[in-house]
Protein backbone atom coordinates (compact mmCIF):
# COMPACT_ATOMS: atom_id res chain seq x y z
CA UNK A 1 0.00 0.00 0.00
CA UNK A 2 1.27 3.48 -0.85
CA UNK A 3 2.48 5.53 2.12
CA UNK A 4 0.15 8.35 1.13
CA UNK A 5 -2.93 6.11 1.17
CA UNK A 6 -1.81 4.48 4.42
CA UNK A 7 -1.47 7.94 6.02
CA UNK A 8 -4.90 9.07 4.87
CA UNK A 9 -6.53 5.87 6.10
CA UNK A 10 -4.80 6.28 9.45
CA UNK A 11 -6.11 9.83 9.75
CA UNK A 12 -9.64 8.76 8.90
CA UNK A 13 -9.73 5.73 11.19
CA UNK A 14 -8.45 7.86 14.09
CA UNK A 15 -11.14 10.50 13.74
CA UNK A 16 -14.14 10.52 16.05
CA UNK A 17 -16.23 11.78 13.11
CA UNK A 18 -15.44 8.90 10.75
CA UNK A 19 -18.95 7.56 11.27
CA UNK A 20 -20.02 10.06 8.60
CA UNK A 21 -19.04 7.43 6.02
CA UNK A 22 -22.25 5.60 6.86
CA UNK A 23 -23.90 8.48 4.99
CA UNK A 24 -22.29 7.69 1.64
CA UNK A 25 -25.06 8.21 -0.88
CA UNK A 26 -25.69 6.05 -3.91
CA UNK A 27 -28.38 5.89 -6.52
CA UNK A 28 -28.92 3.38 -9.31
CA UNK A 29 -30.13 4.01 -12.86
CA UNK A 30 -30.93 0.72 -14.56
CA UNK A 31 -31.91 0.34 -18.22
CA UNK A 32 -33.82 -2.61 -19.69
CA UNK A 33 -35.50 -3.27 -23.02
CA UNK A 34 -39.14 -4.27 -23.22
CA UNK A 35 -39.49 -7.19 -25.63
CA UNK A 36 -42.33 -9.18 -27.19
CA UNK A 37 -42.80 -12.94 -26.62
CA UNK A 38 -40.60 -13.73 -29.65
CA UNK A 39 -37.69 -11.72 -28.24
CA UNK A 40 -38.03 -8.74 -30.59
CA UNK A 41 -37.97 -5.19 -29.30
CA UNK A 42 -41.48 -4.16 -28.23
CA UNK A 43 -43.37 -1.93 -30.65
CA UNK A 44 -45.90 -0.78 -28.06
CA UNK A 45 -45.82 2.66 -26.48
CA UNK A 46 -44.61 3.31 -22.95
CA UNK A 47 -47.20 1.66 -20.63
CA UNK A 48 -49.81 4.27 -19.65
CA UNK A 49 -49.88 3.10 -16.04
CA UNK A 50 -46.25 4.15 -15.62
CA UNK A 51 -47.13 7.80 -16.10
CA UNK A 52 -45.09 10.30 -18.10
CA UNK A 53 -41.44 9.47 -18.83
CA UNK A 54 -40.79 13.22 -19.09
CA UNK A 55 -41.59 13.93 -15.46
CA UNK A 56 -41.67 10.63 -13.55
CA UNK A 57 -38.76 10.67 -11.06
CA UNK A 58 -38.25 6.89 -11.02
CA UNK A 59 -39.54 5.33 -14.26
CA UNK A 60 -38.62 6.87 -17.59
CA UNK A 61 -37.24 5.88 -20.98
CA UNK A 62 -33.79 6.23 -22.47
CA UNK A 63 -33.22 6.19 -26.24
CA UNK A 64 -36.19 4.12 -27.28
CA UNK A 65 -39.83 3.98 -26.27
CA UNK A 66 -39.02 0.36 -25.40
CA UNK A 67 -35.86 1.10 -23.41
CA UNK A 68 -37.03 1.59 -19.83
CA UNK A 69 -34.92 3.31 -17.22
CA UNK A 70 -35.50 2.75 -13.51
CA UNK A 71 -34.08 5.42 -11.21
CA UNK A 72 -33.75 5.08 -7.44
CA UNK A 73 -33.55 8.01 -5.05
CA UNK A 74 -30.28 8.49 -3.18
CA UNK A 75 -29.98 5.90 -0.41
CA UNK A 76 -27.31 5.19 2.21
CA UNK A 77 -28.16 1.48 2.43
CA UNK A 78 -27.61 -0.96 -0.45
CA UNK A 79 -30.57 -2.98 0.80
CA UNK A 80 -32.85 0.06 0.53
CA UNK A 81 -31.65 0.73 -3.03
CA UNK A 82 -32.25 -2.84 -4.14
CA UNK A 83 -35.66 -3.03 -2.45
CA UNK A 84 -36.77 0.17 -4.20
CA UNK A 85 -35.45 -1.08 -7.54
CA UNK A 86 -37.24 -4.39 -7.06
CA UNK A 87 -40.49 -2.58 -6.26
CA UNK A 88 -40.19 -0.57 -9.49
CA UNK A 89 -39.81 -3.80 -11.46
CA UNK A 90 -42.71 -5.44 -9.68
CA UNK A 91 -44.89 -2.42 -10.37
CA UNK A 92 -43.87 -2.45 -14.04
CA UNK A 93 -45.12 -6.00 -14.46
CA UNK A 94 -48.54 -4.96 -13.14
CA UNK A 95 -48.76 -2.21 -15.77
CA UNK A 96 -47.02 -3.77 -18.78
CA UNK A 97 -48.68 -5.90 -21.46
CA UNK A 98 -49.07 -9.38 -19.99
CA UNK A 99 -47.10 -11.00 -22.81
CA UNK A 100 -44.17 -8.58 -22.77
CA UNK A 101 -40.90 -9.26 -20.97
CA UNK A 102 -37.85 -7.35 -19.80
CA UNK A 103 -34.62 -8.31 -21.54
CA UNK A 104 -32.10 -9.09 -18.79
CA UNK A 105 -28.83 -8.59 -20.71
CA UNK A 106 -26.91 -5.50 -21.76
CA UNK A 107 -26.52 -6.52 -25.40
CA UNK A 108 -29.94 -6.37 -27.05
CA UNK A 109 -32.49 -8.90 -28.21
CA UNK A 110 -33.29 -9.75 -31.84
CA UNK A 111 -32.98 -6.60 -33.95
CA UNK A 112 -34.16 -6.14 -37.49
CA UNK A 113 -34.40 -2.82 -39.31
CA UNK A 114 -33.56 0.44 -37.52
CA UNK A 115 -37.12 1.54 -38.13
CA UNK A 116 -38.25 -1.24 -35.81
CA UNK A 117 -36.58 0.58 -32.92
CA UNK A 118 -39.02 3.34 -31.89
CA UNK A 119 -37.68 6.65 -30.58
CA UNK A 120 -38.77 7.63 -27.08
CA UNK A 121 -41.62 10.15 -26.97
CA UNK A 122 -42.09 12.78 -24.26
CA UNK A 123 -45.18 14.76 -25.23
CA UNK A 124 -45.82 18.08 -26.97
CA UNK A 125 -43.85 20.46 -24.73
CA UNK A 126 -40.68 22.08 -26.02
CA UNK A 127 -38.62 20.15 -23.48
CA UNK A 128 -40.30 16.92 -24.54
CA UNK A 129 -39.73 17.60 -28.23
CA UNK A 130 -36.10 18.48 -27.47
CA UNK A 131 -35.53 15.11 -25.79
CA UNK A 132 -36.96 13.21 -28.77
CA UNK A 133 -35.01 15.35 -31.24
CA UNK A 134 -31.79 14.60 -29.37
CA UNK A 135 -32.52 10.90 -29.79
CA UNK A 136 -33.25 11.47 -33.47
CA UNK A 137 -29.78 12.99 -33.75
CA UNK A 138 -28.26 9.95 -32.08
CA UNK A 139 -30.07 7.66 -34.52
CA UNK A 140 -28.75 9.54 -37.55
CA UNK A 141 -25.21 9.75 -36.19
CA UNK A 142 -24.73 6.24 -34.82
CA UNK A 143 -27.69 4.15 -35.91
CA UNK A 144 -30.43 2.99 -33.60
CA UNK A 145 -29.09 -0.49 -32.84
CA UNK A 146 -26.18 0.88 -30.80
CA UNK A 147 -28.62 2.87 -28.68
CA UNK A 148 -30.50 -0.25 -27.56
CA UNK A 149 -27.55 -1.41 -25.46
CA UNK A 150 -28.49 -1.27 -21.77
CA UNK A 151 -26.44 -0.83 -18.64
CA UNK A 152 -26.40 0.27 -15.04
CA UNK A 153 -25.26 3.71 -13.92
CA UNK A 154 -24.11 3.96 -10.31
CA UNK A 155 -24.24 7.39 -8.68
CA UNK A 156 -21.92 8.00 -5.73
CA UNK A 157 -21.66 10.93 -3.34
CA UNK A 158 -20.04 11.70 -0.02
CA UNK A 159 -21.70 13.81 2.71
CA UNK A 160 -20.48 17.30 3.50
CA UNK A 161 -19.46 16.08 6.95
CA UNK A 162 -16.88 13.87 5.26
CA UNK A 163 -15.68 16.67 3.00
CA UNK A 164 -15.22 19.00 5.99
CA UNK A 165 -13.20 16.28 7.73
CA UNK A 166 -11.11 15.54 4.65
CA UNK A 167 -10.52 19.24 4.07
CA UNK A 168 -9.21 19.53 7.62
CA UNK A 169 -6.87 16.55 7.16
CA UNK A 170 -5.44 18.06 3.96
CA UNK A 171 -5.13 21.49 5.62
CA UNK A 172 -6.97 23.12 2.72
CA UNK A 173 -8.35 26.65 2.92
CA UNK A 174 -10.40 26.27 -0.27
CA UNK A 175 -14.15 26.95 -0.14
CA UNK A 176 -15.95 23.65 0.45
CA UNK A 177 -17.64 23.72 -2.98
CA UNK A 178 -14.28 24.06 -4.75
CA UNK A 179 -12.59 21.48 -2.52
CA UNK A 180 -15.29 18.91 -3.25
CA UNK A 181 -15.06 19.56 -6.98
CA UNK A 182 -11.28 19.28 -7.04
CA UNK A 183 -11.29 15.96 -5.19
CA UNK A 184 -14.20 14.49 -7.11
CA UNK A 185 -12.05 15.12 -10.20
CA UNK A 186 -9.15 13.36 -8.43
CA UNK A 187 -11.48 10.40 -7.91
CA UNK A 188 -12.50 10.49 -11.57
CA UNK A 189 -8.89 10.45 -12.82
CA UNK A 190 -8.06 7.42 -10.70
CA UNK A 191 -11.29 5.72 -11.66
CA UNK A 192 -10.35 6.06 -15.32
CA UNK A 193 -6.92 4.56 -14.55
CA UNK A 194 -8.43 1.54 -12.82
CA UNK A 195 -11.89 1.16 -14.39
CA UNK A 196 -10.66 -1.70 -16.59
CA UNK A 197 -10.89 -3.74 -13.37
CA UNK A 198 -14.66 -3.23 -13.18
CA UNK A 199 -15.03 -4.51 -16.76
CA UNK A 200 -13.16 -7.66 -15.75
CA UNK A 201 -15.05 -8.16 -12.49
CA UNK A 202 -18.59 -7.26 -13.59
CA UNK A 203 -18.61 -7.44 -17.39
CA UNK A 204 -21.39 -9.77 -18.54
CA UNK A 205 -21.48 -9.27 -22.30
CA UNK A 206 -18.95 -11.64 -23.94
CA UNK A 207 -21.39 -12.53 -26.73
CA UNK A 208 -23.97 -10.87 -28.96
CA UNK A 209 -26.82 -11.90 -31.22
CA UNK A 210 -25.71 -11.82 -34.86
CA UNK A 211 -28.74 -9.69 -35.69
CA UNK A 212 -27.07 -6.82 -33.82
CA UNK A 213 -24.41 -6.54 -36.52
CA UNK A 214 -26.83 -7.03 -39.44
CA UNK A 215 -24.26 -8.05 -42.01
CA UNK A 216 -21.53 -5.72 -40.76
CA UNK A 217 -18.24 -7.53 -41.32
CA UNK A 218 -16.01 -4.79 -39.90
CA UNK A 219 -15.38 -6.49 -36.56
CA UNK A 220 -13.04 -9.02 -34.95
CA UNK A 221 -15.66 -11.24 -33.32
CA UNK A 222 -15.69 -14.99 -33.81
CA UNK A 223 -18.69 -17.11 -34.66
CA UNK A 224 -19.89 -19.09 -31.63
CA UNK A 225 -22.74 -20.70 -33.57
CA UNK A 226 -25.14 -19.74 -36.34
CA UNK A 227 -26.85 -17.10 -34.17
CA UNK A 228 -24.04 -15.76 -32.00
CA UNK A 229 -20.81 -13.80 -32.25
CA UNK A 230 -18.42 -13.78 -29.31
CA UNK A 231 -14.81 -13.62 -28.19
CA UNK A 232 -13.61 -16.49 -25.97
CA UNK A 233 -12.01 -14.21 -23.35
CA UNK A 234 -14.23 -11.12 -23.76
CA UNK A 235 -15.70 -9.45 -20.70
CA UNK A 236 -17.79 -6.46 -21.70
CA UNK A 237 -18.39 -6.07 -25.45
CA UNK A 238 -20.88 -3.33 -24.57
CA UNK A 239 -17.95 -1.04 -23.77
CA UNK A 240 -15.98 -1.88 -26.90
CA UNK A 241 -16.16 -1.01 -30.57
CA UNK A 242 -19.62 -2.56 -30.87
CA UNK A 243 -20.97 -0.24 -28.22
CA UNK A 244 -20.69 3.42 -27.42
CA UNK A 245 -18.09 4.50 -29.95
CA UNK A 246 -18.01 6.82 -32.93
CA UNK A 247 -15.51 8.22 -35.42
CA UNK A 248 -16.40 11.75 -34.34
CA UNK A 249 -15.56 11.03 -30.72
CA UNK A 250 -12.49 8.93 -31.46
CA UNK A 251 -10.32 12.04 -31.64
CA UNK A 252 -12.14 13.95 -28.91
CA UNK A 253 -9.98 14.79 -25.90
CA UNK A 254 -11.76 15.80 -22.71
CA UNK A 255 -9.52 16.65 -19.78
CA UNK A 256 -10.42 15.51 -16.26
CA UNK A 257 -7.62 17.50 -14.63
CA UNK A 258 -10.02 20.15 -13.36
CA UNK A 259 -13.53 21.46 -13.89
CA UNK A 260 -12.47 24.40 -16.07
CA UNK A 261 -10.66 22.18 -18.58
CA UNK A 262 -13.45 19.59 -18.55
CA UNK A 263 -16.16 22.21 -19.15
CA UNK A 264 -14.12 24.00 -21.79
CA UNK A 265 -13.41 20.81 -23.76
CA UNK A 266 -17.05 19.69 -23.68
CA UNK A 267 -18.36 23.13 -24.63
CA UNK A 268 -15.94 23.29 -27.54
CA UNK A 269 -17.12 19.88 -28.77
CA UNK A 270 -20.72 21.10 -28.75
CA UNK A 271 -19.90 24.39 -30.45
CA UNK A 272 -17.54 22.94 -33.08
CA UNK A 273 -19.37 21.72 -36.21
CA UNK A 274 -18.51 18.23 -37.42
CA UNK A 275 -18.70 18.20 -41.22
CA UNK A 276 -20.23 14.70 -41.65
CA UNK A 277 -23.12 15.73 -39.40
CA UNK A 278 -23.98 18.76 -41.52
CA UNK A 279 -25.73 16.39 -43.96
CA UNK A 280 -28.45 15.87 -41.36
CA UNK A 281 -29.99 19.22 -42.20
CA UNK A 282 -33.70 19.93 -41.65
CA UNK A 283 -36.03 18.65 -44.37
CA UNK A 284 -39.50 20.05 -44.99
CA UNK A 285 -39.29 21.95 -41.73
CA UNK A 286 -38.41 18.80 -39.76
CA UNK A 287 -35.25 18.80 -37.66
CA UNK A 288 -33.05 15.69 -37.57
CA UNK A 289 -30.73 16.68 -34.73
CA UNK A 290 -30.22 19.45 -32.18
CA UNK A 291 -27.20 20.88 -34.01
CA UNK A 292 -24.24 19.76 -36.13
CA UNK A 293 -21.65 19.90 -33.35
CA UNK A 294 -19.34 16.99 -32.58
CA UNK A 295 -21.65 16.58 -29.59
CA UNK A 296 -25.26 17.76 -29.58
CA UNK A 297 -25.18 18.05 -25.77
CA UNK A 298 -22.83 16.95 -22.99
CA UNK A 299 -24.60 13.64 -22.47
CA UNK A 300 -23.61 12.49 -25.95
CA UNK A 301 -20.01 12.18 -24.77
CA UNK A 302 -19.53 8.47 -24.05
CA UNK A 303 -17.38 8.08 -20.96
CA UNK A 304 -16.98 5.50 -18.21
CA UNK A 305 -17.61 8.13 -15.54
CA UNK A 306 -19.06 11.65 -15.34
CA UNK A 307 -18.99 14.49 -12.82
CA UNK A 308 -22.61 15.42 -12.16
CA UNK A 309 -24.87 17.95 -10.53
CA UNK A 310 -28.65 17.95 -10.41
CA UNK A 311 -29.71 20.51 -13.02
CA UNK A 312 -33.10 22.19 -13.44
CA UNK A 313 -35.04 21.20 -16.58
CA UNK A 314 -34.01 23.30 -19.57
CA UNK A 315 -30.53 24.15 -18.27
CA UNK A 316 -27.19 22.90 -19.58
CA UNK A 317 -25.49 20.50 -17.15
CA UNK A 318 -22.02 21.87 -17.85
CA UNK A 319 -23.15 25.42 -17.01
CA UNK A 320 -24.66 24.23 -13.71
CA UNK A 321 -21.45 22.34 -12.93
CA UNK A 322 -19.35 25.45 -13.55
CA UNK A 323 -21.62 27.53 -11.34
CA UNK A 324 -22.24 25.18 -8.41
CA UNK A 325 -19.52 22.52 -8.59
CA UNK A 326 -19.66 18.72 -8.63
CA UNK A 327 -22.38 17.13 -6.49
CA UNK A 328 -21.80 13.45 -7.26
CA UNK A 329 -20.17 11.14 -9.79
CA UNK A 330 -21.85 8.71 -12.17
CA UNK A 331 -20.18 5.38 -12.96
CA UNK A 332 -21.30 4.27 -16.43
CA UNK A 333 -19.41 1.07 -17.29
CA UNK A 334 -21.46 -1.59 -15.49
CA UNK A 335 -23.24 -4.35 -17.40
CA UNK A 336 -26.56 -5.80 -16.39
CA UNK A 337 -25.87 -9.12 -14.68
CA UNK A 338 -28.41 -11.48 -16.34
CA UNK A 339 -28.27 -13.83 -13.35
CA UNK A 340 -29.57 -11.17 -10.94
CA UNK A 341 -33.22 -10.07 -10.74
CA UNK A 342 -32.45 -6.33 -11.01
CA UNK A 343 -29.04 -6.67 -12.68
CA UNK A 344 -26.97 -5.71 -9.62
CA UNK A 345 -26.70 -6.94 -6.02
CA UNK A 346 -25.54 -5.85 -2.58
CA UNK A 347 -22.08 -7.35 -3.01
CA UNK A 348 -21.43 -5.23 -6.10
CA UNK A 349 -22.70 -2.06 -4.39
CA UNK A 350 -20.55 -2.62 -1.30
CA UNK A 351 -17.50 -3.23 -3.46
CA UNK A 352 -18.17 -0.12 -5.56
CA UNK A 353 -18.40 2.04 -2.45
CA UNK A 354 -15.01 0.76 -1.24
CA UNK A 355 -13.44 0.98 -4.70
CA UNK A 356 -14.62 4.55 -5.25
CA UNK A 357 -13.24 5.58 -1.86
CA UNK A 358 -9.95 3.98 -2.91
CA UNK A 359 -10.00 6.10 -6.08
CA UNK A 360 -10.62 9.22 -3.98
CA UNK A 361 -8.04 8.64 -1.26
CA UNK A 362 -5.20 7.42 -3.47
CA UNK A 363 -2.81 9.97 -4.96
CA UNK A 364 -4.20 11.16 -8.31
CA UNK A 365 -1.79 13.24 -10.40
CA UNK A 366 -2.98 15.15 -13.47
CA UNK A 367 -3.36 13.09 -16.63
CA UNK A 368 -1.86 13.82 -20.06
CA UNK A 369 -2.49 12.71 -23.64
CA UNK A 370 -0.18 9.70 -23.33
CA UNK A 371 -1.99 8.39 -20.26
CA UNK A 372 -5.35 9.15 -21.90
CA UNK A 373 -4.38 6.80 -24.75
CA UNK A 374 -3.00 4.18 -22.35
CA UNK A 375 -6.30 4.20 -20.44
CA UNK A 376 -8.31 3.71 -23.64
CA UNK A 377 -6.01 0.93 -24.83
CA UNK A 378 -6.28 -0.91 -21.51
CA UNK A 379 -10.06 -0.71 -21.62
CA UNK A 380 -10.17 -2.11 -25.15
CA UNK A 381 -7.78 -4.92 -24.19
CA UNK A 382 -9.92 -5.97 -21.21
CA UNK A 383 -13.15 -5.65 -23.22
CA UNK A 384 -11.91 -8.14 -25.80
CA UNK A 385 -9.38 -10.30 -23.95
CA UNK A 386 -9.82 -9.65 -20.24
CA UNK A 387 -9.93 -13.32 -19.17
CA UNK A 388 -7.03 -14.39 -21.38
CA UNK A 389 -4.39 -16.20 -19.27
CA UNK A 390 -1.24 -14.14 -18.79
CA UNK A 391 -2.80 -10.99 -20.25
CA UNK A 392 -0.73 -7.84 -19.75
CA UNK A 393 -1.83 -4.20 -19.57
CA UNK A 394 0.20 -1.01 -19.74
CA UNK A 395 0.90 0.94 -16.56
CA UNK A 396 2.89 4.17 -16.88
CA UNK A 397 4.48 2.87 -20.07
CA UNK A 398 5.38 -0.54 -18.66
CA UNK A 399 3.70 -3.89 -19.23
CA UNK A 400 2.20 -5.49 -16.13
CA UNK A 401 0.19 -8.72 -15.80
CA UNK A 402 -3.49 -7.94 -15.30
CA UNK A 403 -3.67 -10.40 -12.41
CA UNK A 404 -0.80 -8.70 -10.55
CA UNK A 405 -2.17 -5.21 -11.03
CA UNK A 406 -5.69 -6.27 -10.07
CA UNK A 407 -4.37 -7.91 -6.88
CA UNK A 408 -2.52 -4.70 -5.95
CA UNK A 409 -5.65 -2.58 -6.44
CA UNK A 410 -7.80 -5.01 -4.49
CA UNK A 411 -5.28 -5.18 -1.63
CA UNK A 412 -5.54 -1.42 -1.18
CA UNK A 413 -9.31 -1.50 -1.64
CA UNK A 414 -9.54 -4.19 1.06
CA UNK A 415 -7.93 -1.82 3.57
CA UNK A 416 -10.69 0.69 2.85
CA UNK A 417 -13.30 -2.08 3.02
CA UNK A 418 -11.98 -3.01 6.48
CA UNK A 419 -12.43 0.58 7.66
CA UNK A 420 -15.96 0.66 6.23
CA UNK A 421 -16.82 -2.58 8.04
CA UNK A 422 -15.51 -1.21 11.35
CA UNK A 423 -17.81 1.77 10.93
CA UNK A 424 -20.83 -0.31 9.92
CA UNK A 425 -20.05 -3.11 12.39
CA UNK A 426 -20.30 -5.91 9.85
CA UNK A 427 -18.01 -7.56 7.29
CA UNK A 428 -19.98 -6.96 4.08
CA UNK A 429 -17.39 -4.69 2.44
CA UNK A 430 -14.48 -7.02 3.17
CA UNK A 431 -16.49 -10.01 1.95
CA UNK A 432 -17.37 -8.16 -1.26
CA UNK A 433 -13.72 -7.30 -1.90
CA UNK A 434 -12.61 -10.87 -1.17
CA UNK A 435 -15.17 -12.12 -3.71
CA UNK A 436 -13.59 -9.88 -6.35
CA UNK A 437 -10.10 -11.14 -5.55
CA UNK A 438 -11.41 -14.68 -6.05
CA UNK A 439 -12.47 -13.70 -9.57
CA UNK A 440 -8.93 -12.52 -10.30
CA UNK A 441 -7.56 -15.85 -9.09
CA UNK A 442 -10.21 -17.82 -11.01
CA UNK A 443 -11.65 -16.08 -14.07
CA UNK A 444 -14.42 -18.69 -14.35
CA UNK A 445 -16.13 -16.89 -11.46
CA UNK A 446 -16.66 -13.71 -13.51
CA UNK A 447 -20.12 -13.00 -14.95
CA UNK A 448 -18.76 -13.00 -18.52
CA UNK A 449 -17.33 -16.49 -18.04
CA UNK A 450 -20.59 -17.68 -16.44
CA UNK A 451 -22.60 -16.47 -19.46
CA UNK A 452 -20.45 -18.56 -21.81
CA UNK A 453 -20.49 -21.50 -19.40
CA UNK A 454 -24.29 -21.46 -19.33
CA UNK A 455 -24.46 -21.24 -23.12
CA UNK A 456 -22.09 -24.24 -23.35
CA UNK A 457 -24.12 -26.23 -20.83
CA UNK A 458 -27.38 -25.55 -22.65
CA UNK A 459 -25.76 -25.84 -26.08
CA UNK A 460 -27.68 -22.76 -27.10
CA UNK A 461 -27.34 -19.37 -28.80
CA UNK A 462 -26.75 -16.18 -26.83
CA UNK A 463 -30.31 -15.20 -27.73
CA UNK A 464 -31.82 -18.36 -26.26
CA UNK A 465 -29.72 -18.06 -23.12
CA UNK A 466 -30.82 -14.46 -22.54
CA UNK A 467 -34.43 -15.24 -23.48
CA UNK A 468 -34.54 -18.06 -20.94
CA UNK A 469 -33.18 -15.75 -18.26
CA UNK A 470 -35.71 -13.07 -19.23
CA UNK A 471 -38.60 -15.52 -19.00
CA UNK A 472 -37.47 -16.69 -15.57
CA UNK A 473 -37.08 -13.10 -14.40
CA UNK A 474 -40.55 -12.24 -15.66
CA UNK A 475 -42.03 -15.19 -13.77
CA UNK A 476 -40.19 -14.05 -10.64
CA UNK A 477 -41.56 -10.51 -10.70
CA UNK A 478 -45.08 -11.49 -11.76
CA UNK A 479 -45.22 -13.79 -8.73
CA UNK A 480 -44.32 -10.95 -6.35
CA UNK A 481 -46.94 -8.76 -4.71
CA UNK A 482 -46.33 -5.16 -3.76
CA UNK A 483 -47.57 -4.17 -0.34
CA UNK A 484 -50.56 -1.82 -0.43
CA UNK A 485 -48.58 1.24 0.63
CA UNK A 486 -45.95 0.79 -2.09
CA UNK A 487 -48.61 0.20 -4.75
CA UNK A 488 -50.49 3.36 -3.73
CA UNK A 489 -47.28 5.41 -3.69
CA UNK A 490 -46.19 4.24 -7.14
CA UNK A 491 -49.63 4.85 -8.65
CA UNK A 492 -49.66 8.34 -7.15
CA UNK A 493 -46.21 9.01 -8.62
CA UNK A 494 -47.47 7.98 -12.07
CA UNK A 495 -50.58 10.17 -11.77
CA UNK A 496 -48.54 13.15 -10.60
CA UNK A 497 -46.07 12.72 -13.46
CA UNK A 498 -48.96 13.02 -15.94
CA UNK A 499 -50.19 16.14 -14.19
CA UNK A 500 -46.70 17.64 -14.20
CA UNK A 501 -46.28 16.92 -17.92
CA UNK A 502 -49.64 18.56 -18.68
CA UNK A 503 -48.69 21.61 -16.62
CA UNK A 504 -45.46 22.02 -18.58
CA UNK A 505 -47.33 21.72 -21.88
CA UNK A 506 -49.96 24.29 -20.81
CA UNK A 507 -47.36 26.89 -19.85
CA UNK A 508 -45.33 26.56 -23.07
CA UNK A 509 -45.68 29.82 -24.99
CA UNK A 510 -42.46 29.85 -27.04
CA UNK A 511 -42.45 28.25 -30.49
CA UNK A 512 -40.07 25.29 -30.84
CA UNK A 513 -37.81 26.96 -33.42
CA UNK A 514 -37.08 29.84 -31.02
CA UNK A 515 -36.70 27.43 -28.10
CA UNK A 516 -34.17 25.26 -29.96
CA UNK A 517 -32.21 28.30 -31.10
CA UNK A 518 -32.04 29.60 -27.54
CA UNK A 519 -30.96 26.24 -26.14
CA UNK A 520 -28.17 25.94 -28.71
CA UNK A 521 -27.02 29.49 -27.95
CA UNK A 522 -26.77 29.06 -24.17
Amino acid sequence: MSEQLKHRLSQLSGSSNIGCLTDIGHGIEKESLRIDPQGHIAQTIHPAGLGSPLTHPSITTDFSEALLEFITPVFNSPDDSLKYLSNLHTFLFTQMDSEELLWVSSMPCVLEDDNQIPLAQYGSSNVGKLKTLYRSGLSHRYGRAMQTIAGIHFNFSLPDTFWELYKEFLKSDMPLKDFKTEHYFSLIRNFRRYSWLLLYLFGASPAVCKSFLRGNTDHTLESYDKGTFYLPHATCLRMGDLGYTSNAQAGLYVSYNNLDEYASNLTAAIKTPYAPYSKFAPENGEYKQLNDGTLQIENEFYSTIRPKRTAPTGTKPVNVLKEDGVEYIEVRCLDLNPFLSVGIDEEEINFLNSFLLFCLLRNSPPSDNAEYKEIDDNLKTVVNRGREPGLELMHQGNAIPLSNWAAEILKETSAIAKLMDEIHQHDAHSSATAAQLAKVTDSSLTPSAKVLQRMDELKTHYFHFAMNQSLANSDYFRALNLDDASMVTLKEMSDKSNQDRQAIEKTDTEDFDSFLKRMNAD
